[in-house]
């Protein structure tokens, strides 16, 4: 549809030849809708999302997970419920086949170094949302923190919903972009989406990408995380696992 304002001439004026302004005000009229819709479209979104988040939360049938939102997620738990935490109680422990084990807290996190990646999120049921920024601390700089000990050859991520679980290789969770993610569209990462801190794998399918992340443990070997155990690819690159032929996410 072209949305272009109508030229000022002939076309314009009123059948008495005298310049009907109309069509202008019209026009100006819209343009000043579409303003305010762009002004408040963040906000619509946000409410959106917080509400539907709310409600899945609470949904132990999981079919708000087929709602989309504005931002073109779904919301999966496989949990029937998620405690929300925040800065006061929220830790992640880093423990296993380590030299140093750890714990933080949210504001231990948001005082490392942050890096920020903008991809595609590509979901292994089909749906994808492009250019999607997170920000938050590599998951390498907390290994090397920890000193990873010889003999260790994966990493094993439990969830403070009690019951998620995902795996990656030590060699894949020291990709630059893996993150323990901080923020997502330039935000904290909200109890819906799994905050306030989560894995995020950006090569791979999102559900390698963990929520609600409480525990990063170094394991000797790759453990199948919760999908993986019923019949998903535990090395989940897209476009490469799982039969599927989606455009990697780059």
């Amino acid at each position: 549809m072209n949305s272009s304002p109508p030229d000022d001439g002939p076309e314009d004026d009123g059948p008495d030849g005298v310049g009907a302004p109309v069509g202008r005000r019209l026009v100006l009229a819209m343009l000043g809708l579409g303003a305010a819709g762009l002004v408040a479209a963040p906000v619509l979104q946000r409410t959106l999302e917080s509400g539907l988040g709310a409600v899945a939360g609470k949904d132990p049938t999981g079919l708000t997970g087929l709602l989309p939102n504005g931002g073109g997620f779904r919301y999966y738990s496989v949990a029937s419920s998620v405690p929300a935490k925040g800065a006061a109680d929220y830790r992640l422990k880093v423990d296993g086949l380590v030299d140093r084990p750890a714990t933080y807290t949210l504001d231990a996190l948001r005082g490392m170094e942050q890096t920020r990646t903008v991809r595609d999120v590509q979901c292994v049921t089909g749906w994808r949302v492009p250019q999607t920024p997170f920000e938050g601390v590599r998951l390498s700089a907390l290994l090397d923190a920890a000193g990873v000990r010889p003999g260790a050859k994966a990493v094993r991520f439990t969830c403070f919903d009690g019951t998620y679980s995902e795996s990656l290789t030590l060699a894949q969770a020291r990709r630059a972009d893996v993150l323990v993610a901080l923020r997502m569209n330039d935000a904290p990462v909200s109890h819906a989406h799994g905050g306030p801190v989560r894995l995020y794998v950006a090569p791979m399918y999102f559900y390698k990408s963990a929520k609600w992340l409480s525990g990063i443990t170094v394991t000797d070997s790759v453990r199948p995380g919760y999908w993986e155990k019923l019949g998903y690819d535990v090395d989940a690159w897209v476009g490469r696992s799982n039969g599927r032929e989606d455009a990697p996410t780059v």
